[in-house]
């Protein structure tokens, strides 16, 4: 039984229509955890990628930089 008060009215869902208010609710509640999983997964590979790739490539450069340096 869901019961909706707005406005100084009271609304009661029971019965079937309450069990199909709770699956969509349910349902969109799932999709919902589920796309910011997808999302939060995809922003931590990214910046692991980021890490693993381009701090050791600019580490490289930096010392490829030093050997073309003039000496004092």
């Amino acid at each position: 039984m869901i019961v909706i008060s707005r406005n100084g009215k009271t609304t009661v869902i029971s019965g079937w229509r309450a069990w199909l208010v709770g699956a969509v609710v349910f349902a969109v509640t799932t999709i919902l955890v589920a796309l910011f999983a997808f999302l939060a997964l995809g922003i931590a590979l990214t910046v692991t990628l980021l890490v693993f790739i381009a701090v050791p490539v600019a580490i490289g450069i930096a010392l490829i930089a030093s050997l073309f340096r003039p000496r004092p």
